[in-house]
């Protein structure tokens, strides 16, 4: 039986947030090859090319913060995490800066933010480590919510419960979702699943 939750770790856009970034646009901007992942190109450009190129990411990530919009539920859920007594902190791809920005616009308060500069990136668990440590929590107490499969696999890597979050879309366009632990298909459901598993119950009792 797993242990009771006791953390929430959530991925930023596409979980908590809908950004409207047009990843296919930055790639074709960037010359980078389509199903490339962008971070992990980068990482194979040497200047002066790389700078050009994070400049158009840093372009299109700061028109991303200033077209934000919370996901229908996501106020919600945070209330409710916080009325728990439950940590909760953001483990995102984005830049600090970026993060901050969106963060700020959309009166979001999370003292707990990893972005890229600060770990390495997911699908590393690096980050997912570095909030267990920081809330004195092993992985199995905390959980990781996010609707790509480098937020399961940073989960897994770690040993954190994995969510998977659809934005209501059917479960056919995730390939990757064996790789859950749980799914949601809103944030509703997982302000539900979060009481549950703060509370979980044991098979033994019945």
């Amino acid at each position: 039986m797993q242990p009771p939750l006791r953390g929430v770790i959530f991925d930023l856009d596409g979980t908590l947030v809908d950004s409207g970034l047009d990843f296919d646009a930055m790639r074709r901007e960037m010359g980078i090859e389509p199903g490339h992942t962008i971070l992990e190109a980068l990482a194979e450009i040497s200047e002066p090319r790389l700078s050009h190129c994070l400049a158009i990411v840093d372009r299109h990530e700061r028109a991303g913060a200033q077209r934000a919009t919370l996901f229908d539920g996501a106020r919600e859920l945070l209330a409710a995490i916080e009325a728990l007594g439950l940590p909760w902190g953001i483990l995102t791809r984005n830049s600090r800066q970026v993060t901050r920005l969106t963060l700020s616009r959309l009166d979001i308060d999370s003292q707990h933010v990893i972005a890229r500069e600060d770990a390495a990136a997911k699908p590393d668990s690096a980050g997912v480590w570095a909030l267990c440590a920081k809330w004195r929590l092993s992985p199995p107490q905390v959980v990781v919510i996010g609707d790509y499969k480098y937020d399961l696999l940073a989960a897994r890597g770690a040993g954190a419960r994995g969510v998977l979050f659809t934005q209501g879309r059917p479960l056919e366009d995730f390939p990757f979702a064996d790789l859950a632990d749980f799914v949601v298909h809103s944030l509703a459901e997982a302000q539900l699943l979060i009481a549950r598993l703060v509370a979980p119950v044991d098979p033994s009792s019945h």
